[in-house]
């Protein structure tokens, strides 16, 4: 009996142990010990939080600006197109901007914040950055987000106008990436237009507006000028030298004298009218010009030329390429 109840005990220990041992080092156990499987720090998983957005100083002609480094929603006035251009995420744009053939498809997810700027529109898309052209909201505008204002004129050329929007988009990448994607474009246009064309040719931008008053453009005031100009290196009838050279008006009798080879006339017609552009059709001046004479008068599209930012730029040049080349095919007929 004695050794039975020997034995038994031994059995009820060791049993014990056995559970013991199992609740402690058990690997596959999921009520183990939770130190003993959690990794170690070296292997711990990265944070999920996102990382603060950082700022930096930003020159401007009202002063230093606090601006994000890499924004990510930018609403601005006039200048979709230049910030489209270095790859920005535009959120909100004035009203015209839609009517932007080049820009039309880029603009599918923006939002029309008016013209001038409307405060409480701007408020309800929660930018991170602001870039106005024209400052009628300044004050207001900054308490929402950073803003910045850039006047009209502030770049003189593409160069400097996508370099520009580059460094404010946080994107210098981008905007050298646009140049020579710009320059590429250029020099093929050059080349497409050699015997097309005389080398000496003159080349004039015109608008004729639903008044009656006739404009002469220069090199960087929209109508095509940075790409007839600037792309392509065609010659201008007359000398544009400043900012305020940038737009002469012309009387009738003046014409002939800022008269080109090849003449381009965009007509500002809002309501659709054509009557100053049938009064000018029917005038002896113009009738007279050496281009009227020789077909090199073309008639363009206000929406599609009055355009100058970056991405409108760069279609002109083929938009011009294709109308002369064309134009001359005709001529030899």
């Amino acid at each position: 009996m004695l050794k039975k109840k020997s034995y038994l005990i031994v059995s009820a220990i060791v049993l014990m142990l056995s559970v013991l041992v199992s609740a402690c080092g058990g690997g596959n156990n999921t009520n183990g010990n939770a130190a003993a499987n959690a990794p170690k720090e070296s292997e711990a998983p990265a944070a999920t939080e996102a990382p603060e957005a950082q700022f930096r100083s930003y020159e401007t002609a009202k002063g230093a600006v606090e601006i994000p480094v890499k924004p990510l929603k930018i609403v601005t006035d006039y200048y979709g197109g230049e910030l489209l251009s270095v790859g920005a995420n535009v959120i909100g744009v004035e009203p015209t901007a839609f009517d932007n053939p080049f820009l039309k498809e880029k603009l599918k997810g923006a939002a029309d914040v008016g013209a001038p700027v409307n405060v409480e529109k701007v408020l309800e898309l929660q930018p991170d950055l602001i870039v106005v052209m024209y400052d009628e909201n300044y004050e207001a505008l900054s308490k929402i987000a950073p803003t910045i204002h850039i006047p009209y004129g502030t770049a003189t050329n593409i160069y400097e106008t996508v370099k520009l929007f580059g460094d404010i988009a946080g994107a210098p990448d981008k905007a050298e990436q646009f140049i020579a994607e710009f320059d590429k474009k250029a020099a093929e246009g050059r080349e497409k237009l050699k015997g097309v064309v005389d080398e000496n040719a003159t080349f004039g931008l015109y608008e004729l507006t639903d008044k009656g008053e006739l404009w002469i453009f220069g090199d960087n005031a929209g109508r095509g000028g940075q790409a007839v100009y600037n792309a392509l290196k065609l010659k201008m009838p007359h000398i544009s030298k400043s900012t305020e050279e940038q737009t002469i008006q012309l009387s009738l009798e003046a014409l002939p004298e800022y008269g080109a080879d090849y003449m381009f006339l965009t007509t500002y017609d809002p309501e659709k009218k054509g009557e100053e552009l049938e009064k000018l059709k029917a005038s002896g001046v113009w009738r007279g010009l050496k281009a009227s004479k020789n077909n090199n008068l073309f008639y363009n599209d206000f929406d599609t030329f009055y355009r100058y930012d970056p991405i409108a730029i760069m279609g002109q040049i083929d938009l011009f390429v294709d109308m002369l080349v064309k134009r001359a095919e005709e001529n030899k007929k």
